[in-house]
């Protein structure tokens, strides 16, 4: 049925595209205070998607109809729509300086290998529980999580930090718990999110630690707007758990000074499935932010930013603990200035300092009768990032720079033990188990990275990179101790990463190569967990202070076209993992709690010598008319262990995500589809299960009867589809789950927002 709707699909757009005459148009791109020509701005065809850059001389020539609509981009420059005409002279106003972006489209110069920018405003009417929904109908991804509050992006085959996610082009929040009950995703607000940046492997050294890609999370610009004082207010609601989501924001925009203030409130019930089981998935969460600007001169900016995050009451529906809070707070400071000389384009400053105080409990679980568990952790993250670029010709640049991340975490698990063998204790007895043992990890990068145009259409990249690794840990369990010989010494690394990538593009066509050694060094879980369920199996896990770092050599080959209402575009995409880190069975460590609970022996992190990643992702776009739209796309991953001839685990299946979309000036109407196919590649190490496919339908509908004022409504899940993720899981002791975490059955929901 589905390859039926997939074959269908495809026949209708294909004979349903039409070809219009064009002719060769003519124009020129100019400062409007100076009335020089401006070089490398990108001028897209909205109607058709044909796009090309004006040269040195701030000329173009673009295939279009008189009349038709352009957009003109460039990185220094604000954005702006203009009819088509020959001879046409465009005069662009210089905009105020962007500091959160690392991807920068309307630049060849700038821009990175294998990236890509989401943004869908479409999704903010469904009041998604955290950031990490966001990320469920992008090409290439899922999305793992514990519970509903909980849930982080899977690309591909790469989880967790394997993936460098980041806020603002550098800020961080980690995740305190070890069972990731908060991850980055839930300390920040998804209203407050305008775009999502992708690089699709370790294609670039400039922002961190590569291994498997880069997400920025970008927030919203409070420079774009216009003078003045502006805001919005906004709300939801959901049917299926009775969610309520409200949210505002203040913001007052001057020449020298800006400040942007964002609050948000949710609160979200226990849903129910398709069958009506109802799934543990409460959570509150308060949350607020604050940005201050200031423009000393006009290539210069300096910006303040605050925020905090304060979840209560939130339930796990994958896990055997719950959280009564999980609060955080992040301090970023960013300063950029432009244009310094003729040979040095710029100068970039980013420092950020973040917490996290998470605690989790077994209060009100069925084990809670026996012992009562409580494990309050916290983690410190300081970091900056400082960047210099160097203009050596109109054709080059060279980007260098230093960053550093730099983490602690805290914390022991108290149990208070009331039964103990069957048998009720008149004294319970309280036992301290150390979580992090008080360990902490560094990383000092250093790298260059040039990009060189070497023909009007081709531009080279090349980067090096090198990360100076410390880890330590303070407070060592004594079993810990004695597994690794009585003492554990500080740990060094140096480890080097580099990439490089041609890119070529003309009159709408694009096609770019890249190759790229990202390695990554093993986080703490990996290094210093003392026998906890982490994984995806009721195992205990223990860590290794002495595994070696992971290292992924990538190699990936894609291709866009654009015609005149058709787009089309692939990927395919070749990694070899070596030391991959990865837990495996070891026998002689027996399990330390509950210790004749099967399995009665416990996981030792340890590095694989070789594994491998491929895949390949499609997409097929296609504007039917100004108002009506179609968009399919498809992406497969499959990843496999070399040394026990077996698949890695939680590997996302075959999806294909299937949209049509009809937008009018003030009425907009979108279907989609989510088509998920059966996971049979599965680790039998992991006691991982196989998991069915299924498919999902959603309807969205937005009207703005006049300006400032919008209204949103949705049906999700439509046909109330009973299903589950294979990427989710849940314990066995974890209430009536019995191994997975069920979707949400068809849910309702309605959404209003002013701004003024």
């Amino acid at each position: 049925m589905v390859k039926n709707i997939l074959v269908n699909c495809l026949v209708i757009l294909m004979t349903t595209v039409s070809y219009t005459q064009t002719v060769k148009i003519r124009g020129k791109i100019v400062d409007e205070a100076t009335n020089q020509p401006i070089e490398n701005v990108t001028i897209k065809v909205l109607k058709s998607n044909a796009f090309t850059i004006s040269n040195t001389n701030g000329e173009f020539e673009i295939q279009g109809i008189d009349g038709d609509l352009i957009e003109l981009s460039h990185v220094s420059y604000k954005t702006k729509n203009e009819k088509l005409t020959n001879n046409l002279i465009i005069k662009l106003e210089l905009a105020q300086i962007e500091l959160n972006e690392i991807i920068v489209t309307a630049n060849p110069l700038k821009d990175i290998s294998q990236s890509v920018v989401i943004n869908d405003a479409e999704k903010r009417i469904s009041q998604p529980r955290s950031v990490g929904h966001l990320f469920r109908d992008i090409k290439g991804f899922g999305i793992t999580k514990r519970g509903a509050y909980a849930s982080e992006p899977v690309f591909r085959s790469f989880k967790y930090e394997q993936l460098n996610i980041q806020y603002d082009g550098g800020f961080k929040v980690l995740n305190a718990c070890p069972n990731r009950m908060d991850p980055i995703t839930t300390h920040v607000i998804p209203e407050e999110i305008e775009k999502i940046e992708i690089v699709k492997g370790p294609f670039t050294v400039r922002f961190g630690q590569n291994f498997g890609g880069i997400i920025n999370l970008v927030s919203k610009n409070p420079t774009k707007d216009q003078f003045g004082l502006h805001g919005s207010v906004e709300g939801g609601y959901e049917t299926n758990g009775n969610n309520l989501v409200t949210g505002a924001s203040l913001l007052y925009v001057d020449k020298k000074f800006d400040i942007l203030f964002n609050g948000s409130y949710r609160d979200f019930g226990d849903y129910e499935d398709g069958n009506g089981t109802e799934v543990p998935s409460s959570f509150r969460t308060t949350d607020y932010s604050v940005k201050v600007g200031l423009n000393p001169t006009d290539n210069q900016r300096l910006q303040l930013s605050w925020r905090q995050s304060f979840g209560r009451d939130i339930d796990h529906a994958g896990l055997p603990m719950d959280s009564p809070y999980d609060d955080s707070f992040l301090a970023g400071l960013d300063y950029k200035w432009n244009e310094i000389s003729e040979k040095v384009e710029s100068f970039s400053a980013k420092v950020f300092h973040s917490y996290v105080d998470h605690l989790m409990t077994n209060e009100g679980r069925p084990n809670f009768m026996m012992t009562f568990s409580s494990s309050p952790v916290e983690v410190w993250t300081t970091g900056g990032k400082a960047e210099i670029v160097f203009r050596p010709s109109d054709n080059s640049r060279i980007f260098a720079g230093v960053d550093a991340n730099l983490i602690s975490r805290e914390g022991d698990r108290t149990r208070i033990v009331k039964i103990m063998n069957g048998t009720v204790l008149p004294n319970p007895r309280t036992f301290t188990d150390k979580i992090w043992q008080d360990a902490s990890l560094n990383d000092v990068g250093v790298f260059t990275e040039g990009k060189f145009k070497v023909s009007d259409n081709t531009t080279i990249t090349s980067g090096i990179r090198a990360d100076f690794i410390s880890a330590s840990i303070d407070d060592p369990a004594q079993d810990f101790l004695d597994l690794y010989g009585g003492e554990i010494s500080d740990k060094t690394e140096t480890n080097v990463s580099a990439n490089a990538a041609i890119k070529y593009q003309e009159n709408g066509f694009q096609t770019q190569f890249a190759i790229g050694r990202g390695v990554r060094t093993a986080n703490m879980i990996e290094r210093y967990i003392n026998h906890f369920a982490v994984g995806v199996d009721p195992f205990e896990y223990v860590g290794n202070p002495n595994l070696k770092p992971e290292v992924n050599t990538q190699l990936e080959l894609s291709f866009s076209k654009n015609f005149k209402a058709f787009e089309v575009s692939a990927s395919v995409f070749h990694s070899f993992l070596s030391d991959y880190i990865q837990p495996i069975v070891n026998e002689d460590i027996p399990r330390k709690f509950m210790p004749t609970t099967p399995p009665t022996v416990a996981k030792q992190f340890m590095n694989v010598d070789k594994a491998i990643q491929t895949g390949f992702e499609f997409s097929l776009y296609y504007q039917a008319t100004d108002k009506l739209q179609f968009t399919s796309d498809f992406s497969y991953t499959q990843a496999e262990n070399k040394d026990i001839n077996e698949p890695l685990a939680q590997i996302p299946p075959f999806t294909t995500n299937l949209g049509a979309k009809f937008e009018d000036d003030i009425f907009w109407v979108a279907l989609n589809s989510r088509l998920v196919g059966a996971q049979n590649r599965i680790s039998d190490s992991f006691m991982e299960q196989e998991t069915p496919g299924f498919g999902t339908m959603d309807l969205r509908i937005g009207l703005q009867p006049y300006r400032g004022f919008s209204v949103g409504a949705a049906v999700f899940n439509i046909f109330d589809k009973t299903y589950y993720e294979h990427l989710n899981f849940s314990f066995t002791n974890s209430d009536l789950l019995s191994g997975r975490i069920l979707e949400p059955g068809r849910n309702f929901t309605a959404y209003i927002k002013y701004k003024f």
